[in-house]
């Protein structure tokens, strides 16, 4: 095993997969150092963050929030850097080793390239890179000789268990899904659903954006798309189960009909940990199962008529081109138009699917293109949300 200290830039360090990151760096022994830690606009948390760990950068894209906040106590030998050029900075800056991409959204798809391009170790936690860009950002990986590494606990426990066999002896992956807190609600009653119904995740503790897509699936339906560039896997070779307990992370069924899954209770310190850390495992501070207990492990199929996103996922993934960037910006635009009060949350997937069939399809676009788009599926959702 390596004795060497990593050195890892923490974008997004403020949120649920950077607050989780830190944890594993603080318990690490010294072999991970948080070098730069990056928020959009919670200034006084990142604040604290860089007082414990002392970091070389910190980063705030929301200039006007740094602007009110009193940074006199930073650290000395902490540089501060304003503005989202800061984010491309430090993630090619020659002293980072890994990369965690913990940015909700497609605003974290820029300084991921700008890692990539750098030849970084990329921990991606932030999906909607490759639901936007996954031919370009694959591409660019291979071009550079960079490395992705998933540390969504889906992709994470694929990972691991294709290391049990070749990828020509893989039959398909399954993806585990919690269903989130409305999967035996009626279509009916998911009508009469709330922002407060939807922000109760039964099993996960999530930021709101992720807490509703893991709500409505739509989560699924861009992990499907993720998969697909992550491990050249076909959507037909990409299935969904609801396992209310999200003991099992997902797992990979080969031609000879063994399956094998990873198990780990619900927390994502496991799969950042094992990202930082790869390809080396160690003692960490990830909760562990207690095998003294009574465990039951309950699987079923999601119903279409309650998650159609995962339908939408499928066809994105077959489909390819501009289709991924479409959808997932008029997902994020549709969520925050339901958190709002402006949509309800049944409406949620249909505007996503009226703003996918409306588009101009390229099968080959550039990366300029997708950013167009993306703005493209925002207006439209604004516009179909006034109607």
């Amino acid at each position: 095993m390596s004795t060497r200290v990593k050195n890892v830039a923490v974008l997004g360090s403020t949120g649920s997969i950077g607050t989780n990151a830190l944890e594993v760096i603080a318990g690490s022994e010294g072999r991970l150092r948080a070098i730069a830690l990056s928020a959009h606009g919670k200034c006084t948390r990142l604040l604290g963050q860089a007082q414990r760990f002392k970091p070389r950068w910190v980063v705030v894209t929301d200039e006007k929030a740094a602007s009110k906040t009193d940074w006199s106590s930073l650290p000395p030998g902490t540089e501060l850097i304003l503005g989202r050029a800061g984010l491309v900075q430090v993630a090619a800056a020659q002293e980072v080793d890994v990369v965690l991409a913990g940015i909700v959204g497609s605003a974290g798809l820029e300084s991921t390239w700008a890692a990539l391009e750098a030849k970084k170790t990329v921990a991606l936690a932030n999906k909607e890179t490759l639901v936007m860009a996954g031919a370009l950002v694959t591409r660019l990986a291979a071009d550079r000789g960079a490395t992705i590494l998933p540390v969504d606990s889906e992709h994470c426990a694929i990972f691991q268990a294709l290391q049990a066999g070749r990828r020509e002896e893989v039959r398909r992956i399954v993806l585990t899904a919690s269903g989130g807190p409305f999967r035996e609600l009626s279509v009916e009653q998911l009508k009469q659903v709330t922002v407060d119904d939807a922000l109760l995740h039964p099993t996960w503790n999530m930021g709101p954006k992720i807490t509703i897509d893991s709500a409505t699936m739509m989560n699924k339906a861009l992990e499907i798309i993720e998969s697909h560039w992550l491990f050249g896997m076909e959507s037909e070779q990409i299935d969904v189960v609801v396992h209310p307990q999200s003991i099992i992370h997902s797992f990979v069924e080969f031609v000879d009909g063994s399956i094998i899954a990873q198990l780990s209770p619900p927390d994502m310190k496991l799969p950042i940990q094992y990202a930082l850390d790869y390809p080396d495992r160690r003692p960490g501070v990830s909760p562990r199962l207690d095998w003294n207990m009574r465990w039951q492990l309950d699987f079923g199929p999601p119903s279409p008529e309650r998650f159609p996103a995962i339908q939408l996922g499928h066809e994105c993934a077959k489909t390819g081109g501009t289709c991924g960037a479409v959808l997932n910006a008029a997902n994020e635009a549709a969520v925050e138009a339901f958190l709002e009060g402006e949509l309800h949350f049944t409406e949620i997937v249909p505007a996503c699917r009226s703003v996918l069939e409306a588009h101009n399809f390229d099968a080959n676009p550039t990366l300029e293109r997708l950013i167009e788009l993306d703005g493209w599926a925002r207006q439209e959702v604004t516009r179909w949300v006034c109607v």
